[in-house]
């Protein structure tokens, strides 16, 4: 699909300031769409919206398709009646600039629980005036459940299913269950049919309020990108009720090829991430059944979809499921081609942006071209090498998205102050003709913005001048990431909405 010249930003919502200690989709969101909307910006970057796990990774979810319930807004819970303001006036002081989940979780799980308790009550301790908003609420939730029955069930049975054995993963529950036994599962349905619904309720007000979001960005022009990972937990919903989409032990269901990548620009021993890899002659015998319902669904929720590690559809490199690096790993090839032509059969020309980053072969090249998909620039990676370095802005193509740095990257100013004197010697000599006085991260901000690309987009951090202390993930490293916010609202100024929208309108975007 054919792009039109456009720049955003990229933001994970949990990065969005408020009182609750973990970004939502209340207040602060309408207020960083409205921010977009004053600074010229037609794109919203997200990472993926999932239910995360162990280190809190958005790319680690307990499900490809479920909503995170701690994105849910307490404040617009309130207004529909299910939360009072009373039920947080002991709220702890979270610090404003990170996520400290291990605190957030537990309290906002609390607030949900009580929002859970006021609807099943109904009418009950309500004013009169609230019962039709109630009632409508509770049709809406009916409505939700039928339709999204395909994926919600399986998911809201494992995730429930997980909290009552929160320390061992879904292959070593009682045999039946990890075997997926109809008489066991119905049987446990029944046993946990209240937790159960209380899950059910939560994806309910998720896609609720991620739905009014997402329409009220597109009122003031404003898309929304999305991410669709290409691996998922093995520890997840998709995998225990799939378990032939993967590479699995047939005895013990443990994951027997690992996802990864070899040793690269982010770390001297590769990636292990630890996903399991895909089975790739079973999903073409069914015709790529649960990759197109991940697509299908995606597209409702967004507006154009990132893939995340492309270049694995062509090939992925695979780690056996003993070794401790990704060293001693193989590449395989993939069924990609075939995935994205069926794909393409059933859906149309979707609007889809391919992360092409890593170690990119010819065949990656041409699989992305012939699926005529905008790969990606990134300009921290730009001045390491010579003239001919792929992520300098003379090398670029028009059919690309330029970022002067992504969520696995350090902020512009982090990078700056640890930069080498060679590529800072480089940058120097290549920005002739830029204004030099600007701080760097309005620099590369200009660069890209100036770019040929036609899509530039900038991480919040960089638009705000940050440091390292703003970094959103550190790749290779389980703990400590994806919990920066941006704790004050007032930095979202008019002074840096007029400079963004300044530099945006220069250069056509």
């Amino acid at each position: 699909m054919a792009f039109q010249r456009a720049s955003g930003i990229l933001l994970h919502p949990t990065s969005l300031p408020n009182k609750f200690g973990i970004g939502d989709l209340g207040e602060t969101a309408y207020q960083f769409i409205e921010f977009l909307s004053r600074s010229g910006q037609k794109l919203w970057q997200v990472l993926p919206l999932g239910p995360t796990g162990y280190g809190n990774s958005p790319y680690m979810s307990f499900s490809a398709i479920a909503g995170n319930p701690y994105l849910i807004s307490p404040d617009l819970l309130a207004k529909q009646h299910l939360l009072k303001e009373e039920d947080w006036a002991d709220i702890p002081e979270f610090d404003r600039d990170q996520v400290d989940f291990d605190v957030v979780i537990p309290y906002k799980r609390n607030l949900l629980e009580l929002a859970y308790k006021r609807f099943k009550q109904g009418y009950v301790d309500q004013e009169p005036q609230h019962h039709h908003d109630l009632y409508l609420i509770q049709e809406q939730f009916k409505k939700f459940c039928i339709e999204e029955s395909d994926w919600l069930e399986d998911y809201v049975l494992f995730i429930t299913l997980h909290e009552v054995n929160p320390e061992i993963t879904w292959n070593k529950w009682e045999e039946a269950i990890a075997k997926r036994d109809p008489q066991a599962l119905q049987q446990k349905r029944e046993e946990l049919a209240d937790q159960i619904q209380f899950h059910r309720f939560l994806q309910f007000l998720f896609f609720d309020q991620w739905l009014k979001l997402k329409q009220y960005a597109n009122a003031r022009n404003i898309q929304i990108i999305g991410d669709i990972p290409i691996y998922v937990s093995h520890h997840s919903a998709d995998v225990w009720a799939n378990p032939d989409n993967f590479a699995l032990d047939p005895e013990t269901n443990e994951v027997a090829l690992m996802a990864g990548v070899p040793p690269d620009y982010f770390s001297a021993t590769g990636q292990l991430w630890g996903n399991p890899v895909y089975n790739w002659e079973y999903l073409q015998e069914t015709d790529f059944a649960w990759w197109i319902d991940r697509f299908r669904f995606l597209n409702r929720y967004v507006d154009i979809i990132r893939i995340d590690h492309f270049r694995g559809f062509q090939a992925f490199w695979q780690v056996k499921a003993d070794q401790e690096t990704a060293i001693n790993g193989e590449w395989e090839l993939a069924l990609g081609a075939e995935l994205f032509t069926r794909l393409n059969e059933v859906m149309g020309d979707l609007p889809i942006l391919a992360e092409d980053l890593g170690i990119i072969t010819s065949e990656v090249e041409k699989l992305r071209d012939d699926l005529n998909f905008p790969g990606m620039r990134v300009l921290m990676f730009a001045f390491g090498g010579g003239s001919d370095n792929f992520h300098l802005p003379h090398n670029y193509v028009r059919n690309s998205v330029v970022y002067t740095g992504t969520h696995d990257n350090d902020t512009a100013v982090g990078w700056w102050q640890r930069a080498s004197k060679y590529e800072k010697n480089l940058f120097y000599r290549y920005i002739v003709g830029f204004a030099t006085g600007e701080p760097i991260n309005w620099v590369l901000i200009r660069m890209a913005m100036a770019s040929v690309s036609v899509i530039a987009i900038i991480p919040l951090q960089d638009v705000l001048g940050l440091d390292n202390s703003a970094r959103m993930n550190v790749p290779g490293t389980a703990t400590g990431n994806w919990g920066w916010r941006y704790g004050d609202p007032e930095l979202l100024n008019q002074d840096l909405s007029d400079r963004l929208l300044e530099v945006t309108q220069l250069y056509s975007r």
